[in-house]
C-alpha cells in the first residue's frame, strides 16, 4: 500500500509531549453547520492538532477487474492537487511543517493530518486541495503505480504474503475480500485514470465520513475546519457489499513454495464485535495466543517442543466479516508435528477453557496496557476514529477496563467452547511441508 508522510521535526517532537497519564479521556461529539458528527479530546497544552478520518468503503468499492484502484488513488492524493503539482504539493506540506498521510483497507479509506496551531488554516487549506482537487496526473499516475507493482511482484516471492492471499481465496471466496487492497498483476498495469477519478468519487463522500481530533482545537473550530475539507465531496457513494459466510470445513491447504520453512495461516469463524460474548472473547485469545510469551500456544509450539520462533491468534472483526485466526512459521520436517499441537491447544481450550492464575493474568496485562495506548494526540485521535467505527459510545475509553475485570472463568469455558472448532481449523501452508494431507495447489 502506497503510504508516503513528510513528517517535520516540530511537529513530531510536539506529538511526543502530548502524552495523557491514563485513559480517563473527556470526548465531546461535535455537529457542524453542515451535519457531520465529530469526536473531539480538546487540550491546548501542545500547540498542534491531529486530525483522523475514515470513509467507510475502502477497497470494497473496487470493481470488478480494477483491483486496486482505490489504493492508487489514495497514494495518488498527495502527488499534486489543485494548483500545484506533485513537487510543490510536497513543498508546501514542507514548509507548513504539516504531515499527511492516505491509506486504505478493505473496508475503509484513511486521511491523517498533524498540524502545527499557527498554521492551521494553510495546512487545512492544502489538505481540502488533496481531497476535493487531486490531480491525477499522467506523470505521478505512472510514478506511483510502477510502485504499487514492484510490491506485488515482491509479493510473490514472499511467503507470509501468498500465505495471506490464499488463506484469503478460501476465506471469502468471490466476496471483494478475496482481491488484495493492493490489487493484482493483472489489473494494477490496465487502470485507467478515469477508473482512478471514478475510485475517487465513489470513496471519499460525506455520508460515510467518521472523523476524529485531538489537540489544539475548539469545538466550533473543529466544526468550521470539518466543513471546509468535506463539504464539496459527493453527498454518497455506491453500494457496499453483504455479510460473508466464512467456511468452517477444516482441513489443509498446501501452496508449494521452495523454501526451508514453510508459513502456515490458521483460523475459523470468530465473533461479531457487538455480541455480548466478544470480551469474554477478548481475553480468551489473549490467553490462547494474543499474549505474547504467556499465551499457551507459545508455550506449546515453541517453548516446550522448539517447533517455531513464534506463533500467535488474533479476533479479525471486519465490517461484513468475523474470523479466529492464526500465524506460525517452522521447517518444513515440523510444520506437521505443528499443525497438529495446534489443533491439541486449541481442542484442550475448547474444552476446559483456562485456568484462574491465567485469568488473572490477562486481566492484569489488558487493564494495565490500555492506558498506554493514550500515548499522544494523533494515538488518541486514532483510538476515536476507530471506536466509532465499531460503533461504540464515547464511554468506552472509560469503561472498557471494567468490561475486561468482569469476565469470568465460567464465562471463558462457556465462550470457548461455543466460538473455538477444533474441527473446523483450516490451514493454508506456503512452503514444502512433509508428512502434510492436503490440496497442492500451484
Amino acid at each position: 500500500m502506497i503510504r508516503r508522510i513528510q513528517a517535520a521535526a516540530a511537529v513530531a517532537a510536539l506529538f511526543a509531549l502530548a502524552v495523557p497519564a491514563a485513559a480517563q479521556v473527556d470526548i465531546e461529539e461535535v455537529t457542524t453547520d453542515a451535519g457531520f458528527e465529530a469526536w473531539l479530546v480538546e487540550d491546548d497544552s501542545v500547540p498542534f492538532v491531529s486530525l483522523e478520518i475514515r470513509f467507510v468503503g475502502g477497497a470494497v468499492l473496487d470493481p470488478e477487474g480494477q483491483a486496486g484502484v482505490t489504493n492508487l488513488m489514495m497514494g495518488l492524493l498527495e502527488e499534486g492537487a489543485g494548483e500545484r503539482d506533485a513537487r510543490a504539493f510536497a513543498a508546501a506540506e514542507e514548509e507548513l511543517a504539516a504531515s499527511f498521510g492516505y491509506d486504505a483497507n478493505h473496508d475503509s479509506v484513511s486521511v491523517s493530518a498533524r498540524f502545527l496551531t499557527e498554521n492551521r488554516d494553510e495546512a487545512v487549506a492544502l489538505l481540502r486541495d488533496s481531497l476535493v482537487a487531486p490531480r491525477f496526473d499522467a506523470d505521478a499516475i505512472e510514478r506511483v503505480r510502477g510502485q504499487v507493482i514492484s510490491g506485488l511482484r515482491s509479493a510473490q516471492t514472499d511467503p507470509d504474503e501468498i500465505a495471506e492471499r490464499r488463506a484469503a481465496d478460501y476465506a471469502f471466496g468471490d466476496h471483494p475480500y478475496a482481491r488484495p487492497v493492493s490489487g493484482t498483476l493483472e489489473t494494477v498495469p490496465h487502470l485507467s485514470r478515469e477508473s482512478i477519478v471514478a475510485a475517487h468519487a465513489a470513496a471519499l463522500v460525506q455520508d460515510r465520513a467518521v472523523i476524529a481530533a485531538a489537540g489544539d482545537i475548539s469545538a466550533d473550530e473543529l466544526s468550521a475546519l470539518v466543513d471546509s475539507l468535506l463539504a464539496d465531496l459527493p453527498e454518497s457513494g455506491p453500494g457496499l457489499p453483504t455479510e460473508v459466510e466464512i467456511p468452517d470445513s477444516g482441513g489443509v491447504t498446501v501452496v508449494p513454495f521452495d523454501t526451508p520453512q514453510s508459513v502456515a495461516i490458521f483460523g475459523h469463524s470468530g465473533i461479531d464485535r457487538h455480541d455480548p460474548d466478544f470480551f469474554p472473547a477478548y481475553v480468551l485469545n489473549h490467553i490462547l495466543g494474543g499474549g505474547g510469551f504467556e499465551s499457551r500456544l507459545m508455550e506449546e509450539v515453541r517453548e516446550k517442543r522448539g517447533l517455531t520462533y513464534g506463533v500467535y491468534s488474533y479476533l479479525a472483526t471486519r465490517d461484513y466479516a468475523d474470523l479466529m485466526m492464526g500465524r506460525v512459521a517452522s521447517a518444513n520436517e515440523r510444520m506437521a508435528e505443528t499443525v497438529q499441537v495446534i489443533r491439541d491447544t486449541w481442542a484442550r481450550t475448547a474444552e476446559d477453557g483456562v485456568s484462574d492464575t491465567e485469568l488473572e493474568d490477562a486481566k492484569t496485562y489488558l487493564t494495565g496496557a490500555y492506558p498506554l495506548r493514550f500515548d499522544g494526540n494523533g494515538a488518541i485521535a486514532d483510538i476515536l476514529v476507530g471506536m466509532q467505527l465499531q460503533d461504540l459510545s464515547p464511554d468506552y475509553v472509560n469503561t472498557r477496563n471494567d468490561m475486561i475485570e468482569a469476565v469470568t472463568a465460567e464465562d471463558i469455558q462457556r465462550v470457548a467452547g461455543e466460538l473455538m472448532k477444533p474441527d473446523a481449523l483450516h490451514f493454508t501452508i506456503v512452503g514444502q511441508p512433509e508428512g502434510l494431507d492436503g490440496e497442492a495447489t500451484q
